[in-house]
Parts: C-alpha cells; sequence; structure tokens
C-alpha cells in the first residue's frame, strides 16, 4: 500500500474541500506599511540585541578586572604568616 492517500468513491476528500474554500474566500487586508513596520522592528530589535550584549562584555571585563586587583592586593597564593612563633631554645 503506498502513502497515497485514496479517496472514497462518490465522496470527495475533506482537505481538498477545506482548501478550495480557504482559496475561493475574500483574502484579508494586509496593510500597506506591513513591511516597512516589519523592517524597523527588525531594526529595533537587533539594536537592543547589541546594547545588551555590549553591556554584558562591559560587566565581564569589569569582573574581570576587579579579580585582578583583588587578587594583586590579596595575594591568595602567598601562605599567611603562622599564628605562633616556634619556641626559642638555647638561650
Amino acid at each position: 500500500m503506498t502513502n497515497e492517500r485514496r479517496a472514497r468513491p462518490g465522496r470527495p476528500d475533506r482537505k481538498v474541500d477545506e482548501v478550495r474554500r480557504m482559496l475561493e474566500a475574500p483574502r484579508p487586508h494586509v496593510p500597506a506599511d506591513l513591511a516597512l513596520r516589519a523592517a524597523e522592528r527588525g531594526a529595533r530589535l537587533l539594536r537592543r540585541h547589541r546594547a545588551v550584549r555590549r553591556v554584558l562584555v562591559c560587566l565581564m571585563c569589569a569582573a574581570v578586572v576587579a579579580f585582578v586587583v583583588w587578587a594583586g592586593v590579596t595575594r591568595p597564593w602567598v601562605v599567611p604568616p603562622a599564628g605562633t612563633t616556634p619556641p626559642l631554645e638555647g638561650w
């Protein structure tokens, strides 16, 4: 059996009727400036996405600078001095 739909004899296919009705119906009104408005909205979205991306890059750069400054000031890799001194013997 093939994938083709077989129409029942004496009865038209329901989907064909639906498509025919849709094509014969009056077309909806499309505004004349629809393409212009869509292009403006797309440009606005692109500008917004670029601005958000720039802010995020600036925040990341600020975080890196803050980390470098913190690491330079606190020097977390240096072993802290011992809290007690070793006993002095032989005095």
